[in-house]
């Protein structure tokens, strides 16, 4: 059973049918004491209609309402890049502290997560499992509308907002003219860009995109664990990214690209150094794969996963 708030009701298309559905209206992203309280009731309701094995929350909005709201010996709690609380909304820490203990197991995605966990002085049962991706083939007719007039294609999936740097993003492709730089992940449409800057808009399965690009790129304030960059290493493709969160654990400089400062020379330097050099750009892309393949292949997650829910469980019948 999958429990999600209202949004854009993407995430029912993607979900197996065998699964059963449950959207909460009242679970919203912003702060509503009304409304929380009310998802807290409905959440305790599911719980006592369905009597879960395993509740497994997502950061942050459930991860904390649920953790109110179930058993916590019977919950997993999964912190979806650490520092968009440590960095985003560090006021939340005191109480991420207090509501460590009001669960089962604490799993960061990434080396990073669990590290900055502890120095946070949030210890109980804290782990990490890396993010996986499920490996999308080649499709024929994918295209970027006017990247044929340059010398390769740049592509950047995000949103935009504060964290994801599209500002940075816009003076790279100012100072790389010869490139196409494409962004897919905007809701709006952005004034003043430069002519070799493409938005696509949101797109659902934009990771089959990553297949068509030379180089994949993600300016970022924080990450946890990026699951852009684990489709772009699924298709082959070489990455420069900023370096925060878990990237640096999974980008190894010169070998499948470079995690990089956030300036613009130092996106502009690496990109440059990929892109006119074919047999370098090629044998990055081989690496990428071949770490995705032994690392970040979703089976890797889901045996993780199921070894602490197989514990939990244990414990609790």
């Amino acid at each position: 059973m999958v429990v999600a708030g209202e949004g854009d009701g993407k995430i029912w298309d993607i979900i197996d049918d065998r699964v059963e559905k449950v959207t909460c209206p009242s679970l919203k992203g912003h702060i509503s004491l009304y409304k929380d309280m009310k998802t807290i009731c409905f959440l305790r309701k599911i719980y006592r209609t369905f009597q879960p094995d395993i509740v497994h929350l997502h950061s942050s909005k459930a991860g904390l309402l649920g953790r109110l709201a179930f058993p916590s010996d019977r919950i997993i709690y999964t912190v979806h890049g650490f520092d968009s609380l440590r960095l985003g909304h560090h006021w939340l820490l005191p109480l991420e502290r207090k509501m460590q203990k009001h669960c089962a197991a604490i799993v960061g995605v990434s080396k990073h997560d669990q590290k900055y966990m502890f120095e946070e002085r949030i210890t109980n049962n804290v782990s990490y499992i890396y993010n996986g991706a499920i490996k999308i083939e080649k499709q024929l007719g994918i295209s970027f509308p006017g990247s044929d007039k340059y010398q390769k294609t740049i592509l950047c999936i995000a949103r935009i907002s504060k964290q994801k740097r599209f500002d940075l993003f816009i003076e790279v492709a100012r100072k790389l003219p010869q490139y196409a730089f494409v962004w897919i992940g905007n809701q709006h449409e952005m004034p003043n860009l430069p002519q070799n800057v493409m938005l696509m808009g949101n797109i659902t399965g934009a990771s089959r995109y990553c297949h068509h690009a030379d180089l994949i790129i993600l300016p970022s304030n924080y990450e946890g664990l990026p699951i852009v960059l684990i489709e772009a290493m699924c298709a082959g493709k070489p990455i420069v990214a900023s370096r925060v969160g878990g990237v640096p654990e999974i980008v190894t400089d010169g070998v499948n690209g470079f995690a990089v400062d956030n300036t613009t020379d130092d996106f502009c330097e690496k990109i440059d150094l990929i892109l006119t050099n074919d047999d370098m750009r090629k044998r990055m892309g081989e690496n990428s794969f071949s770490f995705y393949e032994k690392n970040l292949a979703p089976e890797k997650m889901v045996d993780s996963y199921q070894e602490l829910y197989n514990t939990i469980y244990r414990k609790t019948h």
